[in-house]
């Protein structure tokens, strides 16, 4: 896989870490673990993104 096919996919899980994200704080008493938990990933690929832009350009 190249850079730019690998910086699309991780974009993609990041959009959909955030809706996951968006929909456990939609239903009441959403689990607050596992809210944590999928910020943390959605803060890894962020950085993974970066720096994969950085080194793109």
């Amino acid at each position: 896989m190249d850079a730019q096919a690998h910086l699309v996919e991780l974009q993609r899980k990041h959009r959909n870490l955030d809706q996951l994200i968006e929909e456990e704080l939609a239903h009441p008493g959403g689990d607050d673990l596992k809210i944590g938990e999928l910020k943390r990933k959605k803060l890894r690929l962020k950085e993974e993104i970066e720096r994969l832009r950085i080194v793109a350009h």
